[in-house]
């Protein structure tokens, strides 16, 4: 792990640069852009073609290889551009009276806390948050922190697969256990988790799933899958609603039909997930599994490397850590920003004077800060020594 796992060459990346942030939105490797330039070659040729008689089958082919890959029947896996357009399907496509009661976690991802709000707030149901703690000593406190706010009015949980902010895998199949025994449906946003976990969906039990594929899978930016399950499908329609609201169609379910089509756009990115799945396969002889172990491996001395830069303790038991890892860091000591996209100045400090693209995040509220560092395969623990480094300088 002293050199890349691979040629960083594989990806397209700026080689001045020491890219820790993969977790944000990572890059394609270029053998699957350039399939995804000859799939947008073959449509600009015969647009027609392409869009009436042969995207359907290749919608079909791409979403049979995801479904395979997270553990789905195909026809409960349909494409949509992110995670977040995924949480947003759902809110939208469900009916909430005033009392109902929608429960997230204080580590949930700003844009999906933020459409569970949206969702409460124009219905008159009541959001509930349930405060984890970070550091924390077991996934127990998870599990016990989320339970304790279920009620009997409690309709919908939105748990992250694994937390944007803290990095945290969490216990996704135990939590969708105990809430289904008390009656409350669950969403997970694994907006990070194909690619980065061993992923089966079916397994997992939620009644909705949504993940990035232009994550840790390395496709495209712009592709993502929701799974409904199958008796669920009725309620679940598009966030745009197209021709396929009114299709007599009867080979295949309205659901895939509606989702299918809602306009045009560039489906070229949802079309080379099974190319991305390939390529990423091949970099290593174990395949997929070598992939993800060798890059939670790298997390996991990354992070022992800057907690021993921070003089801290790790935040979290290695059992919680994917390929995704936060520590906590000095408050902030500037004004607070209101502009959401504003990055933190120690994040410009860090790419301007020592060439380090990472984030800093604002959590749990300012002025509480984490640093997040991701392992990909064109990482190695040089660029976290550097990164630790540059730290004791600019803290």
């Amino acid at each position: 792990m002293h050199t890349p796992a691979v040629d960083p060459a594989t990806w397209p990346l700026d080689r001045d640069i020491v890219f820790l942030n993969h977790g944000s939105f990572g890059s394609c490797p270029r053998l699957v852009l350039e399939a995804q330039q000859r799939l947008r070659e073959r449509l600009e040729r015969q647009p027609i073609q392409f869009f009436m008689r042969d995207l359907e089958a290749l919608a079909d082919a791409a979403r049979a290889a995801l479904a395979q890959f997270v553990g789905v029947d195909p026809d409960d896996l349909v494409f949509v551009p992110n995670a977040t357009a995924g949480v947003n399907t759902v809110l939208h496509s469900l009916r909430f009276a005033p009392g109902d009661e929608l429960l997230v976690t204080d580590h949930e991802y700003n844009a999906c806390r933020n459409a569970f709000e949206h969702a409460a707030e124009r219905s008159g149901a009541r959001t509930v948050v349930a405060p984890i703690p970070f550091p924390l000593r077991s996934e127990q406190e998870i599990i016990d922190a989320i339970l304790e706010r279920v009620t009997p009015r409690t309709r919908l949980a939105l748990i992250d697969h694994v937390t944007s902010q803290t990095g945290l895998v969490m216990p996704v199949e135990k939590l969708v256990k105990e809430l289904k025994a008390r009656g409350v449906d669950t969403v997970i946003d694994g907006a990070h988790a194909p690619g980065m976990v061993p992923l089966d969906v079916r397994r997992i039990g939620a009644t909705y799933y949504t993940g990035n594929c232009h994550k840790w899978l390395c496709a495209p930016k712009g592709a993502a899958f929701l799974y409904v399950q199958r008796d669920r499908q009725h309620q679940v329609r598009p966030l745009v609603i197209s021709h396929g609201a009114n299709s007599e169609r009867t080979d295949r379910s309205r659901y895939l039909i509606e989702f299918g089509w809602t306009g045009t756009g560039d489906p070229t990115a949802s079309l080379c997930v099974p190319e991305a799945l390939r390529v990423m396969a091949s970099l290593l002889p174990g395949g997929w599994p070598e992939v993800m172990q060798r890059n939670r491996a790298l997390a996991l001395a990354a992070r022992r490397i800057l907690c021993e830069a921070l003089a801290i303790d790790p935040p979290a038991p290695e059992a919680l850590i994917g390929t995704l890892v936060s520590v906590p860091i000095r408050d902030a000591q500037k004004a607070k920003t209101r502009d959401t996209f504003r990055l933190d100045p120690l994040q410009d400090r860090l790419l301007a004077e020592h060439s380090i693209e990472v984030p800093v995040i604002t959590w749990p509220r300012w002025p509480r800060r984490l640093l997040r560092v991701s392992a990909q395969l064109y990482n190695s623990i040089p660029q976290y020594e550097r990164l630790a480094a540059a730290l004791r300088t600019l803290q």
